[in-house]
């Protein structure tokens, strides 16, 4: 598959520069989109800075792009597709994803049928968007994504390294007592394995089994001649967290043994700046091509019900610092107001 520009991940080669918070994000304010969980922003190569994210009705995928990360608070947003009246498509929608693969406009995205019981049988598909322009271009169903077990699987995200394009998701694996896993693979089509896949990560740790054993969100950042693979872990109220798994650039991705996991969450839960289970993030860079993290996180604590259902998971942006080793450091979350 071709080389090219992609979402969750983000890599360059050049050097990163460490700048003080103040100097960052002129005209960002955090909440930078509200009610929009799941977020996605990336900056392309034509220049615009693309967002996406969950609704919280989960009933369509929506899309907006502006010149400047602040200017997507405001940007117009355009509804991609709709969920099914019936069938497999028919429930809840989430996550999706945006991408440029082989010369198309890919959106990953997952869905289940609607129906009592029914809306977390959960698959991931994807959209094709049949112009170059994907706020003008019309948009249908490419198919689904062919993993080895037909179970619980989303959040899907592709990257190119060292040539080959990769996808990163989230599966519930057959025999194994957890909700979610983390799996790499090559891929040979948008929807398809080029290998078998590898299991990166099974959550174990106390921080990754709160509420439920969950590790999710796979967003890669390469930097420093290293991949840092962040992902989300425990449920989705203020428990939810961030880890990261670690990887030398010169290694074989594939083999498990590769990646190191840090045995704390990376970003977490910060009720001095009321910030509430910050996590499924993903890597841009700002207008000056500084770093930047995007995450979605709630102001509040306390949630009436299924915290699924609780709208408030705000996108909120924040630049990402480096330590004296190169490895990214993403705590503490940045509290509401300006950056």
């Amino acid at each position: 598959m071709s080389v090219s520009l992609s979402r969750r991940l983000f890599v360059a080669g050049a050097a990163v520069a460490v700048v003080p918070a103040a100097a960052l994000g002129r005209g960002m304010f955090n909440p930078l989109v509200r009610n929009r969980a799941d977020a996605q922003v990336f900056r392309h190569r034509d220049g615009w800075y693309y967002l996406t994210g969950s609704v919280p009705e989960y009933d369509r995928l929506v899309l907006r792009r502006a010149r400047t990360i602040a200017g997507l608070a405001t940007a117009p947003e355009r509804i991609l597709w709709r969920h099914d009246a019936q069938g497999p498509r028919s429930g809840f929608l989430w996550a999706p994803e945006l991408h440029r693969i082989d010369g198309r406009w890919i959106l990953y995205f997952a869905a289940g049928p609607k129906g009592p019981g029914d809306g977390f049988r959960i698959r991931t598909w994807a959209l094709v968007c049949d112009g170059a322009d994907p706020m003008a271009g019309s948009w249908s169903v490419l198919g689904q994504l062919q993993t080895p077990w037909d179970s619980f699987n989303l959040d899907s995200t592709s990257f190119v390294h060292r040539g080959t394009r990769y996808l990163a998701w989230a599966q519930k694996e057959p025999g194994i007592a957890t909700n979610s896993n983390l799996y790499l693979a090559p891929l040979a089509t948008p929807l398809t394995l080029a290998a078998p896949p590898a299991r990166l990560t099974v959550p174990t740790l106390p921080w990754e089994v709160r509420g439920y054993k969950v590790a999710e969100a796979p967003a890669l950042l390469a930097r420093n001649g290293r991949l840092f693979l962040t992902y989300s872990a425990s449920a989705t109220d203020a428990r939810y967290c961030m880890g990261m798994l670690t990887a030398r650039d010169d290694a074989d991705i594939m083999d498990p043994a590769a990646w190191s996991k840090s045995p704390v969450p990376v970003l977490q839960t910060d009720p001095a700046r009321r910030i509430f289970g910050p996590g499924h993030n993903s890597f841009t860079v700002d207008e000056r091509g500084r770093d930047m993290l995007v995450f979605h996180a709630r102001d509040y604590e306390k949630i009436v019900g299924d915290p699924l259902f609780d709208p408030n998971r705000h996108t909120r942006v924040q630049p990402i610092r480096y330590d004296r080793d190169g490895v990214p450091v993403f705590d503490p979350p940045a509290g509401n107001g300006p950056l």
